[in-house]
Protein backbone atom coordinates (compact mmCIF):
# COMPACT_ATOMS: atom_id res chain seq x y z
CA UNK A 1 0.00 0.00 0.00
CA UNK A 2 1.12 3.58 -0.74
CA UNK A 3 1.91 5.50 2.41
CA UNK A 4 -0.19 8.94 3.21
CA UNK A 5 3.38 10.65 2.89
CA UNK A 6 3.50 9.41 -0.53
CA UNK A 7 0.14 9.87 -1.80
CA UNK A 8 0.72 13.74 -0.57
CA UNK A 9 4.19 13.66 -2.40
CA UNK A 10 2.54 12.30 -5.48
CA UNK A 11 0.06 14.84 -5.19
CA UNK A 12 2.44 17.53 -4.87
CA UNK A 13 4.81 16.58 -8.19
CA UNK A 14 1.25 16.27 -9.54
CA UNK A 15 0.36 19.81 -9.13
CA UNK A 16 3.68 21.03 -9.90
CA UNK A 17 4.09 19.66 -13.11
CA UNK A 18 -0.09 20.90 -13.58
CA UNK A 19 1.17 24.65 -12.74
CA UNK A 20 4.66 24.25 -14.91
CA UNK A 21 2.44 23.35 -17.43
CA UNK A 22 -0.36 26.11 -17.53
CA UNK A 23 2.88 28.66 -16.56
CA UNK A 24 4.42 27.03 -19.93
CA UNK A 25 1.13 27.59 -22.01
CA UNK A 26 0.83 30.86 -20.38
CA UNK A 27 4.42 32.55 -20.63
CA UNK A 28 4.39 32.84 -24.20
CA UNK A 29 5.97 34.53 -25.48
CA UNK A 30 9.07 33.53 -23.32
CA UNK A 31 11.28 34.71 -25.60
CA UNK A 32 12.37 36.84 -28.85
CA UNK A 33 9.74 35.37 -32.15
CA UNK A 34 11.53 35.01 -35.26
CA UNK A 35 9.44 36.04 -38.43
CA UNK A 36 10.89 34.41 -41.14
CA UNK A 37 10.16 36.11 -45.09
CA UNK A 38 10.96 33.63 -47.13
CA UNK A 39 12.36 35.62 -49.82
CA UNK A 40 15.08 38.23 -50.08
CA UNK A 41 14.82 41.84 -48.37
CA UNK A 42 13.31 44.62 -50.64
CA UNK A 43 10.43 42.75 -52.22
CA UNK A 44 6.82 43.63 -51.19
CA UNK A 45 6.51 40.35 -48.70
CA UNK A 46 9.54 42.17 -46.43
CA UNK A 47 7.71 44.98 -46.64
CA UNK A 48 5.24 44.19 -44.67
CA UNK A 49 7.12 42.09 -42.23
CA UNK A 50 9.15 44.83 -41.33
CA UNK A 51 6.35 47.30 -41.60
CA UNK A 52 4.51 44.54 -38.53
CA UNK A 53 7.14 43.69 -36.31
CA UNK A 54 7.63 46.40 -33.98
CA UNK A 55 3.94 47.13 -33.81
CA UNK A 56 3.48 43.44 -33.41
CA UNK A 57 6.27 42.80 -30.67
CA UNK A 58 5.12 45.58 -29.37
CA UNK A 59 1.41 44.49 -28.69
CA UNK A 60 3.05 40.77 -27.87
CA UNK A 61 5.63 42.76 -25.32
CA UNK A 62 8.61 40.79 -26.98
CA UNK A 63 10.71 42.26 -29.84
CA UNK A 64 9.87 40.56 -32.98
CA UNK A 65 12.73 39.81 -35.42
CA UNK A 66 12.42 39.66 -39.17
CA UNK A 67 14.56 36.57 -40.81
CA UNK A 68 14.65 36.92 -44.53
CA UNK A 69 14.97 33.09 -45.78
CA UNK A 70 15.29 33.14 -49.35
CA UNK A 71 15.77 30.77 -52.25
CA UNK A 72 13.84 28.13 -54.10
CA UNK A 73 10.53 30.79 -55.03
CA UNK A 74 10.18 30.64 -51.20
CA UNK A 75 10.19 27.10 -50.98
CA UNK A 76 13.39 26.98 -48.90
CA UNK A 77 11.71 29.10 -45.75
CA UNK A 78 8.31 27.77 -46.25
CA UNK A 79 10.29 23.92 -45.57
CA UNK A 80 11.91 25.07 -42.95
CA UNK A 81 8.85 26.65 -41.31
CA UNK A 82 7.08 23.45 -41.65
CA UNK A 83 10.02 21.96 -39.84
CA UNK A 84 9.94 24.16 -36.54
CA UNK A 85 9.07 23.42 -33.23
CA UNK A 86 5.36 24.79 -32.88
CA UNK A 87 5.25 26.81 -29.78
CA UNK A 88 4.22 30.47 -31.28
CA UNK A 89 8.56 31.78 -31.44
CA UNK A 90 8.71 30.87 -35.14
CA UNK A 91 6.61 32.02 -37.03
CA UNK A 92 6.51 33.08 -41.08
CA UNK A 93 5.38 34.82 -43.44
CA UNK A 94 2.43 33.47 -45.90
CA UNK A 95 2.47 34.44 -49.56
CA UNK A 96 0.38 33.08 -52.94
CA UNK A 97 3.58 31.65 -54.49
CA UNK A 98 4.77 29.42 -51.10
CA UNK A 99 1.25 28.60 -49.98
CA UNK A 100 -0.58 27.77 -53.17
CA UNK A 101 1.50 28.52 -56.64
CA UNK A 102 4.71 26.46 -55.78
CA UNK A 103 3.01 23.60 -53.83
CA UNK A 104 0.33 23.46 -57.05
CA UNK A 105 3.35 23.05 -60.18
CA UNK A 106 5.80 21.10 -57.97
CA UNK A 107 4.39 17.93 -57.18
CA UNK A 108 7.95 17.22 -54.99
CA UNK A 109 7.49 20.07 -52.65
CA UNK A 110 8.89 18.96 -49.46
CA UNK A 111 5.30 20.19 -47.42
CA UNK A 112 1.86 19.91 -47.70
CA UNK A 113 0.69 23.35 -47.87
CA UNK A 114 -2.74 22.29 -46.20
CA UNK A 115 -1.81 20.73 -43.80
CA UNK A 116 2.04 21.59 -42.82
CA UNK A 117 1.15 24.79 -41.66
CA UNK A 118 -1.19 26.60 -38.88
CA UNK A 119 -2.98 30.09 -41.10
CA UNK A 120 -3.19 32.41 -38.69
CA UNK A 121 -4.05 35.79 -40.10
CA UNK A 122 -4.19 37.00 -43.40
CA UNK A 123 -2.80 40.91 -42.54
CA UNK A 124 -3.12 42.31 -46.00
CA UNK A 125 -3.77 41.54 -50.16
CA UNK A 126 -2.10 43.55 -53.04
CA UNK A 127 -3.05 44.22 -56.01
CA UNK A 128 -1.19 43.08 -58.95
CA UNK A 129 -0.13 44.74 -62.14
CA UNK A 130 0.81 44.03 -65.77
CA UNK A 131 3.58 46.44 -66.84
CA UNK A 132 5.93 47.21 -70.54
CA UNK A 133 8.85 48.64 -70.94
CA UNK A 134 8.73 52.21 -72.12
CA UNK A 135 9.96 50.59 -75.64
CA UNK A 136 6.61 48.44 -75.80
CA UNK A 137 4.40 49.24 -78.97
CA UNK A 138 1.57 49.41 -76.75
CA UNK A 139 0.52 51.57 -73.66
CA UNK A 140 -3.15 50.67 -72.86
CA UNK A 141 -4.46 47.31 -72.26
CA UNK A 142 -6.49 46.67 -75.68
CA UNK A 143 -3.17 47.68 -78.05
CA UNK A 144 -1.70 45.24 -75.81
CA UNK A 145 -3.88 42.61 -76.11
CA UNK A 146 -3.75 43.20 -80.10
CA UNK A 147 -0.07 43.52 -80.22
CA UNK A 148 0.24 39.90 -78.41
CA UNK A 149 -2.37 38.33 -80.70
CA UNK A 150 -0.91 39.77 -84.06
CA UNK A 151 2.62 38.64 -82.93
CA UNK A 152 2.38 34.76 -80.87
CA UNK A 153 5.91 34.12 -78.97
CA UNK A 154 7.38 37.29 -80.14
CA UNK A 155 7.72 38.58 -76.66
CA UNK A 156 8.65 37.69 -73.18
CA UNK A 157 7.68 38.21 -69.72
CA UNK A 158 9.91 38.28 -66.09
CA UNK A 159 8.92 36.19 -63.26
CA UNK A 160 10.31 35.95 -59.76
CA UNK A 161 10.70 32.40 -60.83
CA UNK A 162 9.07 29.13 -62.05
CA UNK A 163 5.82 28.49 -59.43
CA UNK A 164 5.42 31.93 -58.22
CA UNK A 165 2.57 33.83 -58.32
CA UNK A 166 3.87 35.86 -61.57
CA UNK A 167 4.52 33.11 -63.29
CA UNK A 168 1.05 31.00 -62.43
CA UNK A 169 -0.96 34.30 -62.96
CA UNK A 170 0.77 34.82 -66.31
CA UNK A 171 -0.09 32.01 -67.18
CA UNK A 172 -3.61 32.30 -66.11
CA UNK A 173 -4.40 35.12 -67.91
CA UNK A 174 -2.18 33.74 -71.46
CA UNK A 175 -4.72 30.82 -71.06
CA UNK A 176 -7.93 32.93 -70.78
CA UNK A 177 -7.02 35.73 -73.28
CA UNK A 178 -5.49 33.52 -75.48
CA UNK A 179 -1.88 34.47 -76.15
CA UNK A 180 1.27 33.39 -75.98
CA UNK A 181 4.58 34.96 -74.37
CA UNK A 182 7.45 32.86 -73.36
CA UNK A 183 8.75 32.84 -70.12
CA UNK A 184 11.72 34.07 -68.38
CA UNK A 185 12.27 32.81 -64.79
CA UNK A 186 14.36 34.92 -62.59
CA UNK A 187 15.92 34.32 -58.78
CA UNK A 188 13.02 37.03 -57.19
CA UNK A 189 11.15 39.26 -58.08
CA UNK A 190 13.46 41.90 -57.66
CA UNK A 191 15.76 41.09 -60.80
CA UNK A 192 13.01 40.19 -62.39
CA UNK A 193 11.82 43.47 -62.21
CA UNK A 194 15.13 44.89 -62.85
CA UNK A 195 15.28 43.47 -66.01
CA UNK A 196 12.29 44.26 -67.03
CA UNK A 197 13.24 48.14 -66.17
CA UNK A 198 15.85 47.98 -68.12
CA UNK A 199 14.67 46.36 -70.70
CA UNK A 200 16.02 43.05 -71.50
CA UNK A 201 12.50 42.07 -70.90
CA UNK A 202 9.08 43.92 -72.78
CA UNK A 203 6.49 42.28 -69.79
CA UNK A 204 6.29 41.57 -66.23
CA UNK A 205 3.13 40.85 -63.99
CA UNK A 206 4.52 42.43 -60.64
CA UNK A 207 2.98 43.10 -57.14
CA UNK A 208 1.90 46.12 -57.19
CA UNK A 209 4.11 47.40 -54.26
CA UNK A 210 7.22 46.70 -55.84
CA UNK A 211 6.40 48.21 -59.29
CA UNK A 212 4.87 51.42 -58.30
CA UNK A 213 7.86 53.31 -57.81
CA UNK A 214 9.33 52.70 -61.38
CA UNK A 215 5.41 53.10 -62.96
CA UNK A 216 5.57 56.51 -60.97
CA UNK A 217 9.05 57.45 -62.62
CA UNK A 218 7.73 56.40 -65.90
CA UNK A 219 10.25 53.42 -66.18
CA UNK A 220 7.22 51.15 -66.43
CA UNK A 221 3.74 51.60 -68.22
CA UNK A 222 0.78 49.87 -65.93
CA UNK A 223 -1.76 48.19 -68.61
CA UNK A 224 -4.04 46.23 -65.84
CA UNK A 225 -4.19 45.39 -62.45
CA UNK A 226 -5.65 42.47 -60.61
CA UNK A 227 -7.93 44.22 -57.80
CA UNK A 228 -11.27 44.74 -57.11
CA UNK A 229 -11.55 47.78 -58.03
CA UNK A 230 -9.35 50.61 -60.00
CA UNK A 231 -6.42 51.48 -57.54
CA UNK A 232 -6.18 55.19 -56.24
CA UNK A 233 -2.76 55.32 -57.22
CA UNK A 234 -3.25 54.13 -60.74
CA UNK A 235 -7.03 55.83 -61.72
CA UNK A 236 -6.46 55.12 -65.27
CA UNK A 237 -5.48 51.60 -65.53
CA UNK A 238 -8.60 49.01 -65.65
CA UNK A 239 -8.74 46.31 -63.18
CA UNK A 240 -8.77 42.34 -65.37
CA UNK A 241 -13.04 42.31 -64.54
CA UNK A 242 -12.83 45.46 -66.65
CA UNK A 243 -11.31 44.27 -69.64
CA UNK A 244 -13.22 40.85 -69.70
CA UNK A 245 -11.17 38.79 -67.34
CA UNK A 246 -12.26 38.70 -63.36
CA UNK A 247 -10.80 35.16 -63.07
CA UNK A 248 -7.46 36.75 -62.99
CA UNK A 249 -8.72 39.42 -60.34
CA UNK A 250 -6.79 37.39 -57.94
CA UNK A 251 -4.61 39.61 -55.23
CA UNK A 252 -1.12 38.30 -53.44
CA UNK A 253 -1.63 38.21 -49.86
CA UNK A 254 0.92 38.45 -47.03
CA UNK A 255 -0.41 36.53 -44.17
CA UNK A 256 1.20 35.14 -40.85
CA UNK A 257 1.17 31.21 -40.58
CA UNK A 258 3.49 28.68 -38.01
CA UNK A 259 4.07 24.85 -38.30
CA UNK A 260 1.29 22.64 -37.54
CA UNK A 261 -0.04 21.94 -34.19
CA UNK A 262 0.50 25.51 -32.65
CA UNK A 263 -1.74 25.62 -29.53
CA UNK A 264 -5.15 27.73 -30.42
CA UNK A 265 -4.19 29.46 -27.31
CA UNK A 266 -0.87 30.64 -28.74
CA UNK A 267 -2.75 31.12 -32.50
CA UNK A 268 -5.33 32.83 -30.20
CA UNK A 269 -2.79 36.09 -28.90
CA UNK A 270 -0.80 36.09 -31.53
CA UNK A 271 -3.62 36.47 -34.05
CA UNK A 272 -5.13 39.38 -31.49
CA UNK A 273 -1.39 41.00 -31.08
CA UNK A 274 -1.65 41.23 -34.87
CA UNK A 275 -5.28 42.78 -35.42
CA UNK A 276 -4.40 45.46 -32.16
CA UNK A 277 -1.20 46.31 -34.36
CA UNK A 278 -3.48 46.90 -37.30
CA UNK A 279 -5.82 49.50 -35.26
CA UNK A 280 -2.72 51.68 -35.11
CA UNK A 281 -3.11 53.99 -38.16
CA UNK A 282 0.56 54.88 -38.99
CA UNK A 283 0.63 51.32 -39.18
CA UNK A 284 -2.31 51.07 -41.63
CA UNK A 285 -0.74 54.24 -43.48
CA UNK A 286 2.14 52.41 -43.96
CA UNK A 287 0.45 49.47 -45.26
CA UNK A 288 -1.74 51.10 -47.27
CA UNK A 289 1.07 53.47 -49.43
CA UNK A 290 2.76 50.28 -50.71
CA UNK A 291 -1.03 49.73 -52.72
CA UNK A 292 -2.11 47.34 -50.44
CA UNK A 293 -5.37 46.39 -48.47
CA UNK A 294 -5.67 45.73 -45.26
CA UNK A 295 -7.63 41.87 -44.68
CA UNK A 296 -7.15 40.95 -40.88
CA UNK A 297 -9.04 38.01 -41.67
CA UNK A 298 -9.44 35.36 -39.18
CA UNK A 299 -7.54 31.89 -39.23
CA UNK A 300 -10.14 30.14 -40.27
CA UNK A 301 -10.87 32.66 -43.24
CA UNK A 302 -7.33 32.31 -43.70
CA UNK A 303 -7.44 28.76 -44.21
CA UNK A 304 -10.23 28.52 -46.27
CA UNK A 305 -8.49 31.72 -48.56
CA UNK A 306 -5.44 29.62 -49.03
CA UNK A 307 -6.94 26.49 -50.05
CA UNK A 308 -8.75 28.05 -52.59
CA UNK A 309 -5.81 30.27 -54.07
CA UNK A 310 -3.82 26.68 -54.04
CA UNK A 311 -6.91 24.95 -56.21
CA UNK A 312 -7.42 27.64 -58.73
CA UNK A 313 -3.40 27.40 -59.79
CA UNK A 314 -3.59 23.83 -59.64
CA UNK A 315 -6.41 24.14 -61.92
CA UNK A 316 -3.80 26.35 -64.46
CA UNK A 317 -1.30 23.87 -64.50
CA UNK A 318 -3.32 21.24 -65.50
CA UNK A 319 -5.34 23.36 -68.55
CA UNK A 320 -1.30 25.05 -68.73
CA UNK A 321 0.23 21.41 -69.16
CA UNK A 322 2.89 23.64 -66.65
CA UNK A 323 6.03 21.91 -65.78
CA UNK A 324 9.54 22.68 -63.77
CA UNK A 325 12.08 23.79 -65.88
Amino acid sequence: MVCRRQLLSMGLVAASVTVAGGAWAQAFPGKPIRLQVPFAAGGTTDIIARVMSEPLGKALGQSVIVENKAGGGGVIGASELARAVPDGHILGMATVSTTAANPAINPKIPYNTLTDFTPIINIAATPNVIAVHPSFPAKDYKTFLAELKKNPGKYSYASSGTGGIGHLQTELFKNLAGVFMTHIPYRGAGPALNDTVGGQVAIIFDNLPSALPHIKAGRLIPLVVAAPQRVASLPDVPTFKEVGLEPVNRMAYYGIIAPKGLPKDVVDKIYNATKQALTDPAVKKRIEDTGSLIVANTPDQFAAQIKAEFEVYKDVVTKQKLKLD
